[in-house]
């Protein structure tokens, strides 16, 4: 299709006019089969050249408002837009770019701040690797009855690297969503269309295109409409995995998908309210579905389980809110970066509120049924290994929690709630604070648990074992520790060692007093020496004593190797210098009577032997060897 030079004739408006109509309507396909099939930006850089020049010819004569051809250009001029849109929606289509996913989610993340999300969603088994007795689940019944567990051990989450304390400074990535020729046209259409006034219809055919666009590569990445209410009705397992998602999208969303939009109109409308006006009528709807999903989880029932994603959730925000700050930067886009600075301030208020719905679930867990042996009990595992998660966020919680836990200051009127004095722990953070009473709330608990064991020594052994592993918890996490600090931790490690020596009374005073010299000296005006019928029924009364201890605390259990081993050596320090003692002054009379065997029934050595029978959890007693 050939068009005559613009530049031919005498050079008057009307032959000027008559030129550039004659360009104008062979491409105007209501009236050309040949311009319905073929695309003037498809043609020849001279035939688009020639057709731009026509336009800005007639544009030029409807500028001058004493034309007499004015009517005319008009006309022109109006097949002309129409043409131009036609043109526009095409080139924009035909530019639609397909991304793989993967390549979006990968380089929006690697910034200088990867959220445990991020590894989350790579390294979910490799995670929980050696954890070991961290898996164990604890069912934690919050005060409406519903179970904080969910099936999701807070340790199941744990990752063993740390978050980067830095934030990111140049993470945002823009691609190009359009060939660079394809940018040039597109500015040459929107400059003449809205230099014509048919700026309304452009920002219309633009808006619509790269509108549809995003909100393919919306669901590309996963992110899909799901109002409030969906998603609070959504298993919290689903949730979990959605947040993972959602923060690597989201990332992509923000540094990859805005950013590069926003610079395609700044390149096509060269600034401006319409650049502005453009840039969020294609933006604004998917803006609100992305935070959509996050607002709703800060509004969602507080529960224990949902910490460390709220966590995560507003770690994100508070990452991608510098990004967005520079991306919606105009007044048209503020709503955009208020809804997300809201959303990140009801976040930081959900997780402030769930750590204190955390506290208050330890104090009224309220399981009474004694765990076997005297262990561990499972809450402690929860509650220690929720702990050290709340260490790994230590960076986050110190600026979100600013108060003091309220039932420490006495400021609850429960009376039956544990008192603390704060005023020993001047110095300490609110978030250390919090820590301390949580362990304060569990220790109480498990008082009250000891209390369901009908055997007093195992009681001690429970508080024993239990503090104990908390005491090890807390050194074992440096984060945890220093948060903490020295001054708790040895009150703990006072408790569990007051327990065991409550312990070691409870158990062994009564079979040390059947080893005692008193009662079995007899004295006479003839004679004095030993009542044997004394001496045997002491010897009698330690088997007996010794052999029922033997039998039952041989099925407690002390986990940890190195208290176990401490306890039995402490316990053989009274126990067999005393027995050995008693034995070599008493053992010639039992020997010189009849049926020794009946009440010399055990060496030295054989009680050596069988104290390391204790505190191993035998499901049935180990047979109790006697000497030969």
């Amino acid at each position: 299709m050939e068009s005559p030079d613009i530049r031919g004739g005498d050079g008057s408006d009307f032959a000027t006019l008559e030129t550039a109509e004659k360009i104008i309507l062979r491409w105007d396909s209501t009236t050309s089969e040949e311009a319905k099939e073929n695309l003037i930006f498809q043609s020849d850089r001279e035939e688009v050249d020639r057709y731009l020049q026509a336009v800005d010819e007639v544009q030029r004569l409807v500028s001058i408002s004493d034309s007499r051809h004015e009517v005319k250009a008009r006309s022109t001029i109006q097949i002309a837009m129409a043409r131009l849109e036609d043109e526009l929606r095409n080139i924009l289509l035909s530019q639609t770019s397909t991304f793989e996913p993967d390549s979006l989610l990968l380089d929006s993340s690697a910034s200088s701040f990867a959220t445990r999300a991020d590894l989350e969603d790579t390294e979910a088994v490799a995670a929980d690797e050696g954890e070991g007795e961290e898996q164990e689940e604890m069912n934690l019944v919050l005060p409406d009855g519903s179970d904080s567990n969910s099936g999701s051990d807070p340790g199941s989450s744990r990752l063993s690297s740390r978050r980067s304390s830095c934030k990111s400074t140049s993470s945002i990535r823009e691609i190009d969503l359009v060939s660079s020729e394809a940018v040039s046209d597109l500015r040459s259409i929107v400059h003449r269309m809205i230099g014509a006034g048919y700026s309304r219809e452009c920002l219309q055919v633009y808006g619509n295109v790269r509108k549809s666009a995003m909100e393919t590569i919306f669901k590309q990445l996963g992110i899909v409409k799901l109002g409030i209410g969906d998603v609070q009705r959504l298993d919290w397992e689903v949730v979990e995995v959605k947040i993972r998602r959602w923060i690597r999208a989201a990332k992509a969303c923000v540094r990859v998908v805005f950013a590069s939009e926003k610079r395609l109109c700044e390149q096509i409308f060269d600034g401006g309210e319409v650049e502005e006006t453009c840039f969020m009528e294609i933006v604004k709807s998917s803006a609100l579905q992305l935070f959509t999903f996050p607002e709703a989880i800060s509004i969602s029932r507080r529960s224990p389980e949902k910490l460390f994603k709220i966590l995560d959730l507003h770690d994100a925000l508070a990452d991608l809110l510098p990004d967005m700050e520079e991306i919606f930067n105009s007044e048209s886009s503020e709503t955009i970066l208020v809804q997300a600075t809201e959303i990140q301030s009801r976040l930081a208020e959900a997780a402030r509120g769930t750590l204190v719905e955390f506290e208050n679930a330890i104090f009224r867990e309220p399981s009474v049924v004694p765990v076997p042996g005297g262990t561990i009990h499972p809450l402690t595992r929860y509650v220690m290994n929720y702990l050290n998660l709340i260490a790994d966020y230590k960076q986050t919680l110190v600026e979100l929690v600013m108060s003091k836990p309220c039932a420490g200051l006495k400021c609850t009127n429960d009376p039956v709630k544990p008192d603390m004095d704060l005023s020993q722990l001047e110095g300490c953070s609110p978030l250390a604070l919090h820590c301390i009473w949580t362990m304060v709330m569990l220790q109480f608990n498990l008082e009250g648990k000891s209390l369901h064991y009908k055997d007093e020594a195992l009681s001690h052994i429970f508080i024993m074992n239990n503090v104990h592993y908390i005491v090890q918890k807390v050194k074992s996490s440096t984060e945890l520790r220093e948060i903490i600090g020295d001054l708790y931790l040895r009150r703990l490690t006072g408790i569990f060692r007051h327990a065991a020596t409550k312990y070691q009374r409870a158990t062994w005073v009564r079979v040390l007093n059947s080893l005692r010299d008193e009662g079995l000296h007899v004295s006479g005006s003839f004679s004095s020496g030993v009542s044997k019928s004394a001496l045997r029924e002491r010897f009698k009364a330690f088997n007996t004593m010794f052999e029922e201890v033997h039998r039952v605390q041989s099925t407690w259990s002390v986990p940890d190797v190195q208290l176990r081993e401490e306890l039995r050596i402490s316990l053989s320090e009274h126990l067999i210098p005393a027995y050995r003692s008693f034995l070599g002054r008493f053992r010639g009379h039992i020997e010189s009577g009849r049926h020794p065997e009946n009440y010399l029934k055990y060496s030295v050595e054989n009680l050596e032997t069988a104290v390391l029978d204790f505190f191993e959890g035998y499901t049935t007693a180990p047979h109790l060897r006697r000497s030969q």
